[in-house]
């Protein structure tokens, strides 16, 4: 965990230097990325909220992701992930969003393979997201998401 505190951390300090708040969706992680942000000094200053959207009626209710595209695609999914950042975003009012979704194991899910993972983010600009394959048991690919979103993060905050 220490790696992600040390993320956490640059994020906070990033966000908080440049005005930025933030907030995240999570299905993969359910809650570790806002849990890690919210155990560093300073996040109030910055962390709006999150929204753990496990379920694809939450994702569709709370963050408006489209039923039409879980249904064509399933959750597991780049499209679906920016859709997830852009709508924690506005539900939220932050500035930043940042999504996570993937399948952690033992098994395939939506006919994707274990380790696949999606990162969202959203800005003003947009939204995009980023494919991730990794290995590992539940908690070393959770830990590898949540590692992966604050990377993410940073990249759109100013250094």
């Amino acid at each position: 965990m220490t790696n992600l505190h040390h993320l956490a951390e640059q994020a906070v300090r990033n966000a908080l230097d440049a005005g930025r708040t933030v907030a995240a969706a999570e299905s993969l992680t359910a809650g570790m990325v806002t849990a890690v942000l919210a155990d560093t000094a300073g996040a109030s200053g910055m962390l709006q909220g999150g929204v753990v959207a496990y379920q694809n009626s939450v994702k569709v209710d709370i963050l408006g992701v489209s039923a039409e595209l879980l249904a064509a695609v399933g959750s597991v999914d780049g499209d679906v992930a920016a859709a997830m950042a852009r709508g924690v975003r506005s539900a939220l009012g932050a500035d930043i969003g940042v999504a996570t979704t993937g399948v952690a194991g033992p098994e395939e899910h939506d006919g994707k393979a274990v380790g696949t993972v999606f990162i969202g983010i959203a800005t003003a600009e947009g939204a995009s997201a980023f494919p991730y394959s990794f290995t590992g048991n539940r908690a070393d690919i959770r830990g590898q998401a949540c590692g992966a979103a604050l990377e993410r993060l940073l990249t759109v905050l100013p250094s």
